[in-house]
């Protein structure tokens, strides 16, 4: 059983900051890989970052520079969010993959939405102009 709890969201106005936090309650694992997609309205959910258990980061191009990923085990992913836009407005998800050598993890499978099996229920993040 693995359940992925996120929090942290909120409204920020443009060029803040914002920490955004994801708990992971399942059993111990030596290998994984957490990630952080977002869903804004009428657009597909797309991968921010990641982080896996060898502590490799992968950025989307969109936030490079401006967010930062890190974890704390597999328990708890945070995402600190630097010099918000309005277009980082979106749901934003934690994901978990516990199964995969990290071999299999390549810049795009990393945000490939179909390859994770566990989610979280989203935090709302609103930036404001």
């Amino acid at each position: 059983q693995v359940t992925l709890v996120e929090s942290g969201g909120d409204s920020v106005q443009s060029g803040g900051s914002l920490t955004l936090s994801c708990r992971v309650f399942a059993y111990s694992y030596s290998t994984y890989v957490l990630t952080w997609f977002r869903q804004a309205p009428g657009k597909e959910r797309e991968g921010v970052a990641a982080i896996d258990s060898d502590g490799r980061t992968t950025y989307a191009d969109s936030v490079k520079d401006r967010f930062a990923v890190s974890s704390e085990d597999a328990k708890k992913i945070t995402l600190q969010m630097n010099s918000v836009r309005p277009e980082d407005t979106a749901m934003y998800f934690c994901a978990a993959d516990f199964a995969r050598p990290l071999t299999y993890w390549t810049s795009d499978k990393v945000f490939d939405v179909k390859t994770y099996h566990y989610w979280g229920q989203g935090t709302q993040v609103t930036v404001s102009s």
